[in-house]
């Protein structure tokens, strides 16, 4: 079964019918809302909004932990985050799809384990490819089967947030080898892969990253949110594809 969890601008999904909303209980807490049960096309989806009802829980403050746990508590094999972000590199433009392979924690403070010796005993997992390859193959297919503009080998850069960055962050990230930038990739990312679940990002652009191409003057939020929910209808029909496409 699969999981879905959408990111700015993706608080639900058009296209699904849903059976009920669940609130599970966790041995981390509460998750972000309570989990949708839904039928898309044929197919059984959970979906679960990342920042909360309204978009009222920053990226520092999500129980990544709660919302990973419970998805795989009640069945999901296979996870897509929907992460809305930031072009560091401007041929991506804003309303291109982004499908990383690889990422890099910017992040801290956050409870980024499954396996911290209290609740669970330590334990060092393999994250040399953090995202699932059937996955991202998939993407791949169903984005040129619907002629979406979409680029490979993203490289996520995962930031603090809430804030937005300053130009000459974004200039260390894209020496460090990024090429976009978000503020939710991890540790949902690594949370995935410790409990097994295959995982992918779909990533929309929303804009270019601070002192980049269109946005070399700054960035607003507004903008972000405009542009993110621009992108709802394509993304509710790549997911909807890769759904009905997987393993066939």
């Amino acid at each position: 079964m699969f999981g879905i969890i959408g990111g700015t601008g993706l608080d639900k999904i058009e296209d699904l019918i849903v059976e009920k909303n669940e609130a599970i209980k966790t041995p981390y807490g509460l998750t972000s809302e309570p989990l949708t049960f839904g039928m898309l096309g044929c197919h059984k989806v959970i979906f679960l909004a990342r920042h909360g009802k309204n978009h009222s829980i920053p990226p520092h403050l999500i129980n990544y932990q709660a919302n990973i746990w419970a998805l795989h508590s009640v069945g999901v094999k296979n996870l897509i985050g929907i992460n809305t972000v930031g072009s560091i590199q401007t041929k991506f433009m804003p309303g291109d799809f982004v499908f990383p392979n690889q990422i890099i924690d910017y992040s801290y403070c956050r409870n980024n384990t499954f396996f911290d010796g209290i609740k669970s005993p330590v334990k060092h997992i393999d994250f040399t490819f953090p995202f699932d390859n059937n996955l991202l193959s998939s993407f791949l297919k169903v984005s040129k089967l619907l002629k979406l503009k979409h680029h490979i080998n993203g490289v996520y850069a995962s930031v603090q947030g809430p804030r937005l960055e300053s130009a000459a962050e974004i200039n260390r990230y894209e020496n460090d080898g990024a090429n976009i930038v978000g503020m939710t990739g991890m540790p949902e990312t690594a949370l995935a892969r410790e409990i097994g679940l295959g995982y992918g990002l779909i990533c929309p652009v929303a804009n270019h990253a601070a002192g980049r191409g269109l946005n070399k003057d700054g960035v607003s939020h507004e903008e972000i949110s405009i542009n993110s929910k621009k992108m709802a209808l394509n993304i509710t029909k790549l997911i909807k594809g890769i759904i009905e496409s997987y393993g066939n």
